[in-house]
């Protein structure tokens, strides 16, 4: 464990970054610029000097010179030319270079590897400056906490400090939005930094108080952390609100802040605030002795005093004191800024009167120009470090403010004890080196093994040293320590080191946070990575004496031998003994040791060997020093290393015990036959191919290092196997007891070697099962071998001590077969748990027999309660195999459908009473069976309707195949049936598939052949009871909103909803809405009919098969319908006239407001519970609203009978996707609206007369004449048809266009009453006008039977009888 450079982070954008603060810096026109200059100029030298001083003429020779040499090449180091700060926090990046900066800020985003990386994208940039001239000096960002209760540690924004060569310090946030400026001082800034709260170590250390420092040349300005924490939010918050109402920013008062006056030192460079310090009685006598002599007064109690520590020259270091409580903060701004305010109101209203307006602006102007800036208050410094000829740079405080790191221009690096004032250490060859300081905390883990284990945690601290020059980064122990890290880095980084945390926290809001800051951090601006340096606590401690850093090393030595590749096995043997046994300290040898098992590449052999070694070492040292827990693992690991081998070697050997006949399986190969049928069909249908990886595959061997992780031995020398996964559980099944169930492991010694190893023959038992029935394809494949082989296997491991009890009594149900019967019972491989039980079964009864004979009752049958269960058990299983082989029948392509179900005794019996049907019903769903062919199955005809069917299918071997297929799915759902006769008798599967195809349509509404076999299955139930209660269930659950939402849409549009509004609305499509509509009429219906037949039969009483009789559950669906309450008929039947007239409206796209149809007390019973009795319309109605019934009913009539005569809508349905109806063209729509008619108050006659002019209208005479016969007044159809018959006529004399001469004559020949009669008809009225004359005469004659002969126009029948007997002689002429 050493030191390491860990990159968190990395920089996006950052040519975008470098192009855009030297995009104007190109030497072309840096050298134009320079030449214009030189010729627009004149020589004022004479002049100048005496008002620019040498310093400004520094800076700006300083900045020409840059401007020339930055753009000179890109690939230059422009970072170093940059002023870069980033937040503690790490998610904000701040360059900035003259007048420009760019902001970045964190952002995550997904790596190629797949994982998320933290990223800093630019988020803001452009031009910072105000001021003509002035550029940016120094930034620094600042994480601001958050106030929140729930916060963690996470800052709720960041401020951007900026400092400027004017004298400005201006305050930003993360998006460039200025928040506070203020001239401080009118010099430049030269540094900014922050401290913020540190929670004090040590009960005597001074808590500091948070702190913002601004260096000038002369003055140090310092603001107070809280003040300004509260200010910056005040400004944060005036902006956001100001930003939200559009209006103007008010500006804020100034900061309250001290200046210092720093006298007594020739040249500033840095600065260091160490914060508030007292001394101690014998360090204030000695100050007051010196500065005051023998006679000076000494205060009863020592001054708190603010340390400033500068560097630069002059002294080299000078150390300043500012006695707390001396200096009140400068608030004469606030009182200047009120003043003005007064001042200049007053002025304005005088000068109303006055007439002194004129020169306002000018003076705002120039106040605003020169803003006043307070004195400092001089500082006189106490001491310093005096070196004329070197000039610190540079000055890096630490986190416990007791050492700071100072660099100067002979490429120096001091370290200078604060508390002394003395240089305690220095080194060379490092010029223009960056600092930074690493504080590490104990790790719990080495604080165990500390000899002051009781005491807090310590701390070491670490100095950063960046060397440009080199390109190398150093880490050296404080205070006297080596260095114990370097890196080989590039000569363009920039170390960032911010030296504070969040602002605005105190030692009641830091309670319970975990500050998320990187201390120090490594900018490379060739890759953009941002890296940080992660150092163990345990290298402040690293000397020649220490054995724990030595200890580590060869840990770390160790871990690099098992990496290694290259090495063979007796060479990883060889290097690892001797490395193991040169550490020291037990917790890193056990260590090493773990890692060494734990290695994959290790073989067995060296695995032995090298702990073998290790163990005899300890053995050969004294007791005392000797650690337990080591020496128990280095046994416990060879004990069970050696059990792995052994089990090894009985794997590879063959088997040489004899295969002795056994009395208990004499009868195990009938059984075997009987259940070899439902085995067979099993196995075919679960051996379809599947897709698998080598490494799931059960023949992996099991590595040493997996085996030595499930298994864990115990001091008292007890082998317990600890159960993780059911995969790696499996695996070491596999490895022990796979050969003995395969007959190529002798069985009983692998027995003998798990026995004497201390394993519990209960784990043993439960490893045997698990593999047995995961091996099911294997088992499948030889199950007689298999069979025999597994039963010597449980014969050997129950003789085992602890496995049956020796106090069992035979009559009471025994633990160990209990666990038997308990894992077959869970197991969803139905094929291995029966035969599992069956040589169980056998086992069981053969130790009852012993055990009986024993007791002197060999000549009676043993019979007992787990002889019992285990009968009860088998039956159940095979029940089981039975079930799941039809389950898994595969489903047609292209049909819905999820994962096939896996059953077992206990999810069956979980499932309730209905578990079974429930799971046969989804099976059907899967199957796409029809609710025909289902109901045919049922009935036992399936086998003579195939024979029938392969009659006249003979025509390819596909059909052949499909038929095949058919006939055995129907055999094993026949089977099923037989097994479980109650739990699947037909009305109890009928409801199930309706209930499970009403679920799957309500998850698919637009399949509305879903809920059309949903109502198929329906009918199919012969119980009313049933019948009753699953339709209430459907309506009330499925049905009854989708129904109102429709009712409600077409009531609110008038008319047949397009697609749009179904789907906004109702859910389906319009299509979709007239199925729905047309199986809630059919259901309704059922509902109907169920409740009448319901008092003739008795209520169905529901049984279970006799094994199956202890299912606890979910009541089932059937238990469901009998419980539901019974419906009122009138509210039925009233819903069924509202379906079926949105039925119609649908169908035949009628304008109409279907609630309209009905009073208001038909309005409010709509939609309410059917159970319920509600107040139902009764009397005799409104005209207005028959008149309105009798018209939407003949609407339909209408478009039923251009629906049967229309070519476009005789396109047939395929069979499969059959809806409730057969559309507009079914024959039952006249009836349905003779019905409806008679129960909403209209004259059937009157439909029935408009369906015969209707039809004759349409040229359908047949079904006309058939019409005529159901209706009542024949005179007044009679004076009806007169008028379509003179329309025929007219049509063909008068207005076609292929008149015949004799039609001509016959006209002239026409008494003049009906020539007129016929010219005054309008054939347009007819949709069919061309009708043959044969049936215009049939019609005539009809029509005179019809009218008496009394009647007013009967001698007009007779006058175009004639003629049309005249017309159609002519016409055979």
């Amino acid at each position: 464990m050493s030191c390491s450079l860990f990159e968190f982070c990395r920089l996006q954008e950052l040519k975008t970054v470098r192009d855009f603060l030297f995009q104007n810096q190109s030497k072309e026109s840096v050298e134009e610029k320079t030449q214009t200059e030189n010729e627009l100029s004149w020589d004022t030298s004479d002049w100048e000097s005496g008002w620019d001083n040498d310093e400004n003429k520094e800076e700006d020779s300083a900045s020409s010179t840059k401007a020339e040499e930055e753009p000179s090449g890109q690939n230059q180091p422009w970072l170093q030319d940059c002023v870069v700060s980033l937040s503690p926090c790490a998610d904000l990046l701040v360059v900035a270079r003259e007048q420009k900066a760019v902001f970045l800020s964190a952002k995550w985003r997904t790596g190629d590897s797949g994982k998320e990386e933290m990223t800093l994208a630019v988020t803001w940039s452009g031009h910072l400056s105000t001021e003509e001239g002035e550029r940016v000096s120094s930034v620094i960002a600042i994480p601001l906490a958050s106030q929140k209760r729930s916060s963690t540690g996470r800052p709720d924004w960041t401020c951007i400090v900026v400092g400027f060569t004017s004298g400005y310090v201006r305050f930003y946030t993360e998006s460039g939005v200025l928040l506070l400026a203020q001239l401080l001082h009118v010099d430049p800034v030269l540094r900014l930094k922050c401290r913020t709260y540190e929670i004090p170590r040590h009960p005597g250390v001074t808590e500091q108080h948070e702190e913002l420092s601004i260096l000038y040349p002369a003055a140090l300005v310092t603001i107070d952390g809280f003040s300004l924490f509260q200010s910056l939010r005040a400004c944060r918050n005036q902006v956001a609100r100001a930003a939200a109402a559009g209006s103007d920013v008010v500006p804020p008062p100034p900061l309250a802040y001290k200046k210092w006056g720093l006298q007594e030192m020739d040249t500033i460079m840095d600065h260091s605030s160490v914060g508030v310090m007292t001394l101690c009685v014998f360090d204030q006598m000695k100050n007051a002795s010196i500065l005051g002599g023998f006679h000076a007064s000494v205060k009863g109690s020592p001054p708190a005093m603010s340390q400033f520590v500068t560097v630069g020259a002059g002294p080299y270091a000078g150390f300043y004191y500012a006695v707390e409580g001396n200096s009140q903060p400068l608030l004469s701004h606030v009182a200047l800024a009120v003043a003005s305010k007064l001042t200049s109101a007053l002025f304005n209203a005088a000068s109303g009167w006055l007439g002194w307006n004129k020169s306002r602006n000018e003076e705002e102007a120039a106040q605003k120009q020169k803003p006043k800036v307070e004195p400092a208050t001089p500082l006189g410094i106490r001491f310093g470090l005096p070196d004329s000829r070197r000039h610190g740079e540079s000055i890096c405080l630490s986190p416990c403010n007791t050492l700071a790191g100072v660099t100067d221009d002979f490429g120096r690096v001091t370290l200078l004890d604060l508390a002394r004032g003395v240089a305690i250490r220095m080194w060379k060859g490092y010029r223009d080196a960056q600092l930074g300081w690493l504080q590490v905390q104990e790790e719990r883990g080495d604080r165990e093994f500390s000899p002051s284990a009781s005491l807090p945690r310590r701390h070491a601290l670490f100095l950063i040293i960046y060397a440009p020059r080199r390109g190398i980064l150093e880490v050296w122990a404080m205070q006297r320590g080596p260095r114990v890290g370097a890196f080989t880095v590039g000569k363009h980084c920039r170390l960032l080191y911010a030296g504070y945390h969040l602002m605005g926290v105190n030692s009641v809001t830091s309670q319970g946070w975990q500050l998320h800051t990187q201390q120090v951090c490594l900018l490379d601006p060739t890759t953009g990575a941002l890296r940080t340096i992660n150092i163990p606590f345990h290298l402040a401690l690293s000397d020649k004496k220490n054995e724990r850093a030595r200890d580590m090393h060869l840990l770390k030595k160790v871990s690099a031998i098992l990496k290694s590749r290259d090495m063979d096995s007796d060479s990883l043997e060889r290097e690892t003994k001797s490395v193991l046994l040169e550490i020291k300290h037990p917790a890193v040898k056990k260590q090493a040791l773990e890692s060494l098992l734990s290695n994959r590449n290790a073989p067995v052999s060296c695995l032995t060997n090298v702990t073998s070694a290790l163990h005899d070492a300890l053995k050969q040292q004294d007791s005392n020093e000797v650690e337990a827990s080591l020496l128990q693992l280095c046994s416990s690991q060879l004990k069970l290393l050696q059990l792995y081998s052994d089990i090894q070697q009985l794997q590879s050997a063959a088997d040489s015990e004899a295969c002795s006949a056994n009395d208990s399986l004499e009868g195990i190969e009938e059984e075997l036959s009987r259940v070899g049928p439902a085995l067979q069909r099993y196995a075919q249908l679960s051996s379809r191919p599947s897709v698998s990886f080598a490494q799931d595959s059960p023949d992996t061997p099991l590595s040493a290092q997996a085996f030595l992780t499930q298994l864990e031995c115990a001091e008292d020398g007890e082998v317990k196997v600890n159960r993780r996964s059911d995969a790696e559980w499996n695996q070491l099944g596999n490895f022990m007891f796979w050969g003995c169930l395969c007959g190529k492991s002798p069985t009983h010694k692998v027995c003998d070697t798990l026995q004497l190893a201390g394993i519990s023959p209960q784990q043993l038992l439960s490893l045997v099962m698990s593999v047995w029935l995961q091996r099911e394809k294997e088992v499948l494949q030889k199950p007689v071998e298999t069979v025999r082989n597994l039963h010597s296997l449980l014969i050997a491991l129950s003789n085992m001590d602890g496995a049956v009890e020796e106090s069992w009594d035979p009559q009471s149900v025994s633990p160990w077969w209990q666990q038997v019967r308990f894992t077959c019972i869970q197991s969803h491989n139905a094929a291995a748990a029966l035969l599992a039980a069956l040589v169980a079964h056998r086992a069981a009864k053969a130790s009852i027999t012993s055990r009986a004979d024993s007791k002197l009752q060999a000549e009676w049958e043993a019979v007992s309660l787990e002889l019992e269960q285990w009968v009860v058990c088998v039956r159940q299983l095979e029940d089981v195999l039975v079930l799941q082989a039809l389950l898994l029948v595969p489903s047609p392509q292209g049909t819905a459908g999820g994962a096939v179900v896996q059953c077992s005794i206990k999810t069956l019996q979980e499932g309730g009473r209905g578990g079974i049907a429930d799971s046969v019903s989804k099976w059907v769903f899967r199957q796409n069976m029809a609710p025909e062919r289902l109901k045919k199955i049922l009935q036992r005809k399936e086998t003579q309707d195939t024979g029938d069917q392969r009659k006249q299918k003979e025509d390819g071997e596909e059909t052949e195949k499909c038929q095949e297929e058919a006939d055995r799915t129907a055999e094993l759902l026949l089977a099923v049936c037989q097994r479980f006769p109650d739990s699947l008798s037909p009305d109890l599967l009928f409801a199930n598939c309706c209930w499970e195809y009403v679920v799957q349509w309500n998850k698919d509404p637009e399949e509305g052949r879903y809920l059309f076999v949903a109502v198929e299955h329906l009918k199919s139930i012969t119980s009313p009871h049933i019948q009753l209660g699953i339709s209430t269930m459907m309506w009330s659950t499925f049905i009854v909103k989708r129904f109102s939402a429709a009712a409600f849409l077409m009531e609110k549009v008038g008319k047949a909803p397009k697609d749009r509004l179904c789907r906004r609305d109702v859910g389906i499509g319009d299509k979709a809405m007239t199925s729905f509509l047309g199986c809630c009429v059919q259901l309704l219906q059922i509902l109907m009919e169920a409740d009448s037949a319901m008092e003739e039969i008795p209520a169905p009483e529901l049984s279970v098969e006799e094994v199956w009789s202890g299912a606890e559950g979910p009541a089932s669906i059937v238990e469901l319908a009998l419980e539901q309450r019974g419906v009122h008929y009138p509210l039925v039947q009233h819903h069924w006239l509202l379906a079926s007239i949105l039925h119609a409206a649908m169908s035949f796209s009628i304008k109409v407001k279907p609630l309209s149809l009905f009073d208001s007390k038909g309005k409010n019973a709509f939609f309410r519970d059917l159970t319920t009795i509600q107040l139902m319309p009764s009397g005799d109605m409104d005209p207005g609203l028959v008149s309105l019934r009798q018209e939407f009913f003949l609407r339909v009539l209408t478009g039923w009978v251009q629906a049967i005569d229309d070519p476009s809508c005789s396109s047939p349905r395929p069979a499969s996707t059959s809806l409730p109806s057969d559309g507009p063209k079914a024959d039952w729509w006249p009836s349905l609206c003779m019905d409806l008619g008679s129960l909403l108050q209209v004259n059937p006659d009157i439909l029935r007369r408009h369906l015969v002019c209707e039809l004759y209208s349409q040229g359908l005479d047949l079904r006309a004449e058939e019409a005529i016969l159901q209706v009542e007044d024949k005179e007044v159809l009679g004076s009806h048809l007169l008028v379509l018959t003179g329309q025929r006529l007219s049509y063909s004399l008068l207005h076609n266009q292929n008149q015949t001469q004799a039609a001509m004559e016959l006209l002239a020949r026409l008494p003049p009453t009906l020539c007129t009669w016929l010219k005054a008809m309008d054939p347009s009225e007819l949709r069919c006008p061309l009708v043959s004359l044969p049936k215009t005469t049939r019609l005539v004659s009809r029509l005179i039977e019809m009218l008496p002969e009394n009647h007013a126009q009967y001698s007009l029948a007779l006058h175009l009888l004639e003629a049309v007997d005249v017309l159609s002689l002519s016409t055979e002429d």
